[in-house]
């Protein structure tokens, strides 16, 4: 269930994530939300989010030991495959849940600012690894989270890799010039 919440955030936004849809999605039935999600809608979009902001920390994470451009270059591959996978329809559960939703879902911003935190916060110290000033590499940090999430977006709208592409090509060169060593 958890998979298939996080595939509908990706898809259709926190509005468009309800316990019917997970249930239609997963086959689950529907005693069993009840028995595993006794909060309803809210605690199946809360741990979807943490689901996937943990599996694509663990990507970056593990695109790190290619340092910092590897990872940027990883991070963009992967969002690739899921936009060419679904036919541009799916873009990051994140980004949903932080620009779309109810009232109600306003209480997942800080979980949403805690996963945008570890990303970025992976991919500074890989920056500063490389050998990055460590007064730049935060912001550049932020710069190529927003831009590849930003990227996404586009991609969706112009059903392109083109847009991913470009930011990828442009941060590769920013970081490459901050690299002292």
């Amino acid at each position: 269930m958890l998979v298939s919440a996080a595939e509908l955030l990706r898809e259709h936004g926190a509005a468009g994530t309800t316990v019917d849809a997970v249930l239609a999605r997963s086959g689950a039935p529907r005693g069993s939300v009840y028995h595993h999600f006794p909060g309803g809608r809210n605690q199946i979009i809360a741990e979807s989010l943490e689901f996937a902001g943990t599996a694509i920390t663990k990507i970056i994470e593990h695109s790190l030991q290619d340092g910092s451009i590897g990872a940027l270059r990883l991070f963009a591959g992967f969002w690739t495959q899921i936009l060419e996978g679904s036919d541009f329809a799916a873009g990051c559960p994140v980004v949903a849940v932080a620009v779309g939703g109810t009232r109600e879902d306003q209480q997942l911003l800080p979980a949403v600012d805690a996963i945008f935190t570890r990303w970025r916060s992976a991919l500074t110290q890989a920056l500063v690894d490389d050998g990055v000033d460590p007064s730049r590499a935060a912001p550049l940090a932020t710069m190529a989270v927003a831009s590849i999430e930003g990227a996404v977006i586009l991609c969706r709208a112009s059903r392109s890799t083109t847009p991913l592409d470009d930011v990828t090509d442009e941060l590769a060169l920013l970081l490459t010039a901050n690299i002292t060593g």
